[in-house]
């Protein structure tokens, strides 16, 4: 395994090889906190950071051989699209720690309780939501993810989905419409 370079690595590890996983994120994780470190002083943001990466690649390692298989490869762009996901999950970061500090926290008073009505309106919305998305096709379950649960651009999205951007807005306006005729 010590011969492998990390493109190969990321193509083991898209076939599931946790021992390539493992032996990659050995190899990378060093640098990639450096890097972080440079943008970021929070070693909590920092930590939190590379699990998301390197949970990202776990799950999108075929995006990234996918994309390499269509010649979009060149050498060390394995590290680069690394660095690609680390460097988009710091800004998400940034942004949530933002967020968090704007938002007043409002003490809620004890003897607010939903109204019975809105808890089953609650549910229904919900099981009727969750219905809908499982009638999508996985490819457009995918991207809306992508987009509207990670927070990515569309342009991010087809990175990572090994997919052209114009792809991935087609695939959201489906699933948007689609989940607006099954909530209405």
């Amino acid at each position: 395994m010590d011969t492998a370079d990390e493109g190969e690595l990321l193509r083991r590890v898209a076939g599931g090889d946790r021992r390539a996983f493992d032996e990659l994120y050995r190899r990378t994780s060093p640098w990639l906190e450096v890097r972080l470190r440079r943008r970021c002083a929070d070693p909590d943001m920092i930590a939190e950071v590379l699990q998301d990466t390197y949970l990202t690649v776990w799950r999108a390692a075929g995006s990234f051989v996918g994309t390499r298989a269509k010649g979009g490869g060149a050498p060390g762009s394995a590290v680069g699209w690394l660095w690609t996901i680390a460097a988009h999950r710091l800004v998400d970061a940034f942004r949530s720690r933002a967020r968090r500090a704007r938002v007043p926290q409002v003490p809620l008073m004890a003897s607010t309780a939903p109204a019975a009505e809105d808890e089953v309106m609650a549910a229904r919305v919900g099981q009727e939501l969750e219905q809908a998305l499982l009638r999508l096709p996985p490819e457009v379950r995918a991207a809306l993810r992508a987009t509207v649960l990670n927070g990515l651009s569309p342009r991010e999205a087809s990175v990572l989905l090994g997919v052209p951007e114009n792809t991935v807005k087609s695939r959201v306006r489906r699933a948007r419409i689609a989940l607006r005729e099954a909530l209405s």
